[in-house]
């Protein structure tokens, strides 16, 4: 398998880890890429943030960090997700955990891809390729 989940210091949730595996690499190929090797690690806000702090030197909290080891059109890296700003930006936003859990998945395989989201332009660039995925793979 191309993608491959662990948890690092958070529990064990509901998440159909075939199904999401399939859209990712649905994904990667509508953006006519190749899925090459991809770790999705869920972890703790605390964990994540420790990346942050080591390896970006950002001192705040994130709901994902994506480490980029693409190769041309071969789409690989890890991505890390906080499982705890999931929670919380799902209530923010009202959205459930797995729509907004999704989208972050979606939002980190786009930066390995080649999609930014630096400037307001590429903001809602990168927010209309994550609804577009939400609609096509979740909202069927």
């Amino acid at each position: 398998m191309n993608i491959k989940f662990n948890n690092e210091d958070t529990p064990k949730f509901d998440l159909d880890l075939q199904l999401t595996q399939s859209y990712l690499i649905d994904l990667i190929e509508k953006e006519e890429k190749m899925a090459g090797e991809i770790t999705v690690v869920f972890c703790s806000d605390e964990y994540l943030l420790q990346l942050n702090k080591e390896f970006l030197d950002h001192d705040y909290f994130t709901d994902i960090i994506t480490f980029d080891y693409c190769d041309n059109n071969i789409i690989s890296g890890d991505i890390f997700v906080s499982i705890d700003r999931i929670h919380y930006n799902a209530k923010k936003y009202n959205v459930g955990f797995n729509i907004e859990l999704h989208r972050v998945l979606f939002h980190g395989v786009l930066h390995l891809i080649g999609y930014n989201d630096k400037t307001s332009g590429e903001k809602k660039e990168m927010r209309s390729k994550e609804d577009y995925y939400l609609n096509e793979f979740l909202k069927n």
